[in-house]
């Protein structure tokens, strides 16, 4: 016999009833349904959360063909990107940004110490209307940061290109074609734009150097094709010519190793054959010093005087720390030293105490077209930014002050 307490065989429970319980069986089983419907909306939903984040992931590891950018990616390139909104640490390699003519793959990149690209050109959206760039040299802003100038030597050209817009105006040269005649350029080097307006470039196989404004040579030093060391009558093949403050010029010569400085009256203030096999591009620094890249291999970075007395030498046989044909050196603002590794295709930067790279954009020995990849860097620029990441395009000055 059971307890008080149970309910008999065949007797119905007297224990309280669920709401559900107390339903109708049809109403029951419609919130069963609903129930079980929200439950696999729940689960559809996490499947998709995780597969995203999964995708997510996975795209992270994956490098970027630059030609392959979509859509979202060719807006950045007109806008600062994501990351460059963080403001600037105080103390970097770089502290800034630096404009990099990617020589091999034919384009433009502003890439901060972080890595981060906050401008380029061209973008995918540029090919497709057909602008685009051709073995471009350099890359220098223009005075008022509304373009950059750039000499496409091979093409034997020189340009300009609108931040903005992205609109390309041929200032010089006629494409494809060499010479010395009325408008024609023999790979020309270094096309600095002039607080003024004018473009002055080291043509280099012309050797001479020239003055160009709408369309036309303005002045001239050196003689057409005469190409021998007796500046500033003549030149052998120049490959740089630097604008100074006052008025003058850095000239480095291939033939001789010779670096000239031409007053602003276009006289001879000094000559003197470098210290290295291949002088290019020298650079003023204080006191009257010249910082100067060696375009060999192993390549050198030195500072010299007027007389060729060396200061400070960089230039590591092998390893990591090896340049091969190193075409531009800079100082930068916190006195590091920029260097275009042409042909280990990457930027570096030199912490000239330690004689150590402290920073670097592309991957040294490897050519690519990818995200963090460079093909021959043969030119570049200083661009400082703001609080917030943002290039400061007006603040860049051609000449520059000499370097600290």
């Amino acid at each position: 016999m059971l307890s008080s307490g149970c309910a008999t065989l065949g007797e119905p429970s007297r224990a309280p009833l669920d709401d559900e319980t107390a339903l109708s069986p049809s109403t029951t089983l419609r919130r069963r349904q609903a129930q079980e419907r929200r439950q696999k909306k729940r689960r559809r939903w996490l499947l998709v959360s995780v597969l995203a984040l999964t995708a997510t992931a996975a795209g992270a590891a994956v490098w970027v063909d630059a030609d392959e950018l979509g859509q979202a990616e060719e807006r950045v390139a007109t806008r600062p990107a994501r990351r460059a909104h963080r403001a600037i640490p105080p103390h970097g390699p770089v502290q800034g940004a630096i404009l990099i003519a990617d020589r091999g793959n034919d384009r433009i990149l502003l890439v901060n110490q972080q890595g981060a690209t906050l401008w380029w050109f061209p973008t995918p959206g540029d090919k497709r209307r057909g602008v685009h760039l051709n073995y471009n040299d350099d890359a220098f802003v223009a005075a008022g940061g509304h373009a950059i100038v750039a000499n496409e030597e091979d093409a034997h050209t020189i340009v300009s290109i609108d931040i903005k817009t992205h609109d390309r105006v041929h200032l010089y040269g006629q494409p494809g074609v060499l010479g010395s005649g009325p408008g024609l350029l023999h790979t020309p080097d270094d096309a600095y734009p002039l607080p003024n307006g004018d473009i002055v470039v080291a043509d280099a196989y012309n050797c001479r150097v020239i003055w160009v404004r709408a369309h036309h040579i303005i002045r001239q030093l050196g003689t057409t094709d005469v190409c021998t060391h007796d500046p500033p009558r003549a030149f052998g093949a120049v490959n740089g010519d630097t604008p100074l403050a006052n008025g003058g010029l850095l000239v480095s010569e291939i033939d001789g190793h010779w670096v000239d400085q031409i007053g602003p009256d276009g006289k001879l203030l000094w000559a003197v054959q470098a210290p290295v096999r291949y002088p290019s591009d020298p650079q003023p620094l204080q006191r009257g010093l010249v910082l100067v890249a060696d375009y060999s291999r192993p390549g050198h970075v030195i500072v010299m005087n007027h007389r060729g007395r060396v200061f400070w030498r960089y230039g590591p046989t092998s390893g990591p720390g090896m340049l091969d044909h190193p075409s531009l050196a800079i100082k930068l603002p916190d006195g590091n030293i920029a260097v275009n590794d042409d042909f280990r295709h990457r930027v570096v930067v030199i912490d000239p105490k330690t004689k150590q790279i402290v920073w670097q954009y592309g991957h040294t020995g490897v050519a690519a077209k990818k995200a963090g990849f460079l093909n021959t860097p043969d030119g570049m620029d200083f661009v400082p930014l703001d609080a917030h990441g943002h290039p400061l395009w007006a603040q860049v000055h051609h000449p520059a002050p000499a370097g600290p």
